[in-house]
Order: structure tokens, then sequence, then C-alpha cells
């Protein structure tokens, strides 16, 4: 796994913490339409996933707060599989160059992702979720209709294990369920969106 220094990245990219908003999409809003293309090359939109739940999470590579959850998105697309596609998306790929295209597929690639990594290098697909930081994770329904925007867990900038709570989880448990999604939405924090 490609784990920098934190200290001498937060010094590098002066990183300011920064949380998850609530001023764009809220509970039950669609998810906005998008376009991307994937480190495996390939095109992904929003209506290529019809009928299946997604896990959004606005994120990058160099940033210390994703880095350690890296393997909780390889764990989670593969627990989940049937019922589940986690998409990262990476904003920051025009403005910092660790971030760039061809580190996010040395990065999958190093990381063995199972999860699809998408780069929106104009960041209008960041804009249109109203992503603040990374990571900044979105639940959808079967639908497409969010259902929780927040946290992972407690642990942040430490590995999911490390930490005393699973909110993404537990929130995604109520999803497969077809139980109301009623966990308790705590911010995500981490790095700010890198905005050119």
């Amino acid at each position: 796994m490609l784990q920098k220094d934190k200290k001498a990245l937060e010094l590098k990219f002066l990183m300011v913490l920064t949380y998850s908003k609530y001023n764009v999409l809220k509970k039950g809003d669609k998810a906005p339409e998008f376009k991307l293309k994937g480190t495996d090359g390939k095109e992904y939109s929003l209506e290529g996933f019809k009928g299946k739940n997604l896990l959004i999470v606005f994120m990058c590579n160099h940033c210390p707060y994703v880095q350690p959850k890296f393997d909780y998105l390889n764990e989670l697309q593969e627990k989940y599989k049937k019922f589940l596609q986690v998409i990262g998306i990476n904003t920051n790929s025009a403005a910092v160059e660790e971030d760039s295209f061809e580190n996010m597929k040395e990065y999958a690639e190093t990381g063995n992702f199972k999860f699809l990594y998408l780069d929106d290098n104009t960041q209008k697909v960041a804009r249109s979720f109203g992503a603040e930081c990374t990571p900044d994770p979105f639940l959808f329904d079967s639908e497409h209709k969010l259902v929780y925007h927040g946290r992972f867990d407690d642990a942040h900038m430490y590995e999911h294990k490390e930490g005393n709570t699973a909110e993404i989880e537990e929130a995604l448990q109520q999803l497969i369920e077809g139980k109301k999604v009623l966990v308790k939405e705590e911010p995500s924090c981490g790095c700010n969106v890198k905005w050119k």
C-alpha cells in the first residue's frame, strides 16, 4: 500500500481539515447524473447501475484520511457485492499531481482495488453532490435516492478496525434489510477537496 508520512503530506498539500456539509443533497434526493472514466479505462454513468445500491465516496490518492480506508472499501465491496457497488471518485486529479489519473491507476493496482475508481477531473460531479472533504461517503438505495451521508466510523485517519463505530455499515445493513435507514449522520472529516 502506498502509505505516506502523514506529517509530510500535511505540509506538502497544506491540508485543511474539513467536514461533510449538507447544503446540496438531502436525504431522499436522487443522485446527480455522472459520466466518468475509471482506472480500468472504461466509462461509467449513473444509469449503468440501475437497480443497484451505491456507495459513492469522494476520495483521492494522497489523503492521509483516505489511505487507511482503502482496505475497508475493498472489504465492503467484497462482503456486500450482491447488494452494493462501491464507487470511489477522485475529484483532485486535475489540481494535485499526486492525484493524477496515472497515479490513480497505480494506486488501484497496488491496492488491488475491488471497487471502481473514477476520475472527476472537471470537478463538476463533486460540486453536484456537494462533496467537501476526502473521504466524503454518500449511500444511495436501488432507486439512487440518498439514504445516508456521513462518516464511515469514528476512526478518522486510522483503519476501520481501530474505530469503535461502523455507521456506514449499519446504514448499509438497514438498507439491505429493507428498513428505513435511521443511523445518525455524523459528518465525515478529512482533507479539503482541492478545488482548481
